[in-house]
């Protein structure tokens, strides 16, 4: 029987909302309407250090003026962090899991060192496995001594788990081989914070009932991760549709960090719903 067709936005309240984060939502939010489904909102804010109610409360605001409006009551992941921590002991009680000691500097370091490629197209440095070679002695001593750490998954280890070749349905690349070993062994949580996003995302799209994931193609690796998760909590993988991103007039693309123009900023300046809009390169929501 075919599922429902149900789609998510789930932004990070990190900053003001832009052009290209518009452009995500729309995607999502027209995917559910055109198939009399459903479009949720979902607030992505585990990372307490930079995320702000303020800034929520201005997503909020911002998607309204452009006429998006989503179904059912809003998730926020804080609310959540026992249920993600469960999940995370699941997969240490398999012996998926290690703790990692390194630092970024020291991540970074061993890679130059090696020779290996810096950067993956969506994950940053790929870490090289050097805390996955520690004895348990090891492992125990630090931990017992106060040293901070990650928790990473053996990626390696844990395909061994899965009897089955792992794919997922892309609306832009089709039927694509999961390949998460292409991101190494990502943190999933650390000794303070027992989740992060690849966890988070995972389970909350299940518990939500997620069918098609609309996102941009900068997260079309992490899909790849998000798979072999998928796997190893048995659950139902939904759809994906990886859109391209939007640019900026020099080529590269919008980002917060880059300070690409606010919705928040260009509603400011005068301009109308219709107007964002066609920036984007969209008609209005009728």
């Amino acid at each position: 029987m075919t599922r429902p067709v149900v789609t998510r936005f789930a932004p990070s309240p990190t900053g003001l909302l832009h052009l290209g984060h518009a452009l995500s939502a729309r995607a999502g939010f027209d995917a559910a309407r055109q198939a009399g489904g459903r479009f949720l909102l979902r607030i992505e804010d585990i990372d307490a250090t930079r995320c702000r109610r303020e800034f929520e409360t201005a997503l909020r605001e911002d998607l309204h003026f452009l006429g998006l409006r989503w179904d059912g009551e809003v998730r926020r992941q804080s609310d959540h962090l026992p249920l993600y921590a469960e999940h995370l002991e699941r997969l240490a009680a398999r012996e998926l899991l290690y703790p990692c000691f390194c630092t970024r500097a020291d991540i970074a370091a061993e890679i130059a060192q090696a020779g290996g490629a810096p950067h993956d197209l969506a994950s940053g440095p790929i870490y090289p496995g050097t805390c996955r070679k520690r004895s348990a002695a090891d492992r125990a001593h630090r931990i017992a001594a106060g040293q901070g750490y990650a928790l990473r998954i053996d990626v390696e280890r844990a395909l061994q788990t899965i009897a089955e070749p792992l794919y997922f349905d892309d609306a832009v690349h089709g039927l694509v081989p999961a390949e998460p070993l292409r991101l190494g062994d990502v943190v999933l949580g650390r000794k303070e914070i027992r989740t992060s996003y690849h966890l988070a995302v995972t389970i909350d799209d299940h518990l939500q009932g997620v069918t098609l994931v609309t996102r941009g193609e900068d997260l079309f690796m992490a899909t790849h991760l998000h798979r072999l998760l998928q796997a190893l909590f048995e659950l139902v993988p939904p759809a994906y549709a990886h859109h391209p991103l939007l640019q900026a007039p020099d080529g590269t693309r919008l980002a917060k960090r880059r300070g690409a123009p606010s919705l928040r900023s260009l509603r400011e300046a005068g301009h109308s719903a219709t107007a964002i809009w066609a920036m984007a390169g969209l008609p209005p929501i009728s």
